[in-house]
């Protein structure tokens, strides 16, 4: 059932919406019933979660009769970012994920983040559907902040993904949606994938799989679930190598995302299409997964490249 979440009005007799789907079964109450919700499209230029939210609700439609608690889809949390494929909250210049928990007396934007965020708590686990931006591509992956480590990760090992990167509390923004509600007891996993503007459909169909595993350990799904893979655990910062551009100029990869690497192999080269010339090569610093790297060609000194997970973790997970 289609139902809106919160409102407000707009110039022109307009108004801005922001919906969601409850899918249930059929004749239960929401007594005692375990609540799965899925959110994306806080970034408007964000669009993987999108094609998660059609294919979580065909399969489950399918087997409708298999569901055992409640899945709440909210696919557009910034509906008129992803209409106009704009970041933030268009015309406002605003990121939508450093406005939470908002205000209910506060403006237009804070008005709609409070509402957000009433509705979605008390659920028992919230999956944050992010993608990367236009210039990186990202294994899929869910990024923990510690404070809440305890609680996340063993949800977080259902979800399919391949990497669990586990932050450093220095690095919280006290502002994003998924701080908000895990800082009042409602769980939320932000998963990273894919990249910026587009769709890949191998990550988002992981990724539907790694929900209904979810739901199956939480009591809301009673059908067949898919195996699902065991992550990588990272919670050293010095696990991950960040590789930055010493050039400006054209990347051109010489490895594919998601490569195995070992120190010093070759990842790309930043060339200069004026004259012809290489100006730099960018090499792997140490041997491990390269999950993260740059997918859109041009390049400013200090751009980011690449990221590179360290080979012991990979072995230990």
């Amino acid at each position: 059932m289609v139902e809106i979440v919160t409102s407000v009005g707009l110039p022109i007799d307009e108004k801005l919406m922001i919906k969601k789907n409850r899918i249930m079964p059929e004749g239960s109450s929401m007594n005692n019933l375990k609540r799965i919700s899925v959110v994306t499209g806080i970034h408007g230029d964000e669009l993987e979660g999108q094609y998660v939210c059609y294919e979580l609700q065909r399969r489950i439609d399918e087997e409708k009769d298999k569901l055992s608690g409640i899945v709440d889809i909210y696919p557009a949390m910034n509906p008129l970012g992803i209409d106009s494929i704009t970041r933030g909250i268009p015309a406002f210049d605003l990121d939508m994920n450093r406005l939470f928990p908002g205000n209910k007396d506060g403006n237009m934007t804070e008005y709609l983040a409070a509402g957000i965020i009433e509705d979605v708590q008390g659920s028992d686990c919230v999956v944050d559907i992010h993608a990367s931006n236009i210039y990186l591509t990202e294994i899929p992956q869910i990024r923990i902040n510690e404070l809440h480590a305890d609680t996340l990760i063993p949800l977080a090992k259902e979800a399919n993904v391949d990497f669990i990167w586990v932050h450093g509390a220095s690095t919280v923004l006290e502002s994003t949606f998924a701080h908000s509600l895990n800082s009042i007891g409602t769980p939320v996993l932000v998963v990273e994938m894919g990249v910026g503007m587009r769709l890949t459909k191998e990550y988002g169909d992981q990724m539907v799989d790694g929900l209904f595993n979810l739901m199956k350990k939480l009591g809301i799904w009673q059908g067949e679930v898919a195996g699902v893979r065991t992550p990588m655990i990272s919670k050293d910062p010095d696990d991950v190598s960040y590789l930055n551009a010493t050039a400006s100029g054209l990347f051109v990869p010489e490895v594919k995302h998601g490569a195995r690497l070992s120190e010093g192999d070759l990842i790309g080269r930043i060339v200069d299409p004026l004259c012809g010339k290489i100006l730099d090569e960018v090499k792997s610093p140490q041997a491990g997964l390269l999950f993260t790297i740059r997918d859109y060609p041009i390049v400013d000194e200090g751009s980011l490249m690449g990221r590179v997970l360290k080979e012991e973790v990979l072995v230990n997970e």
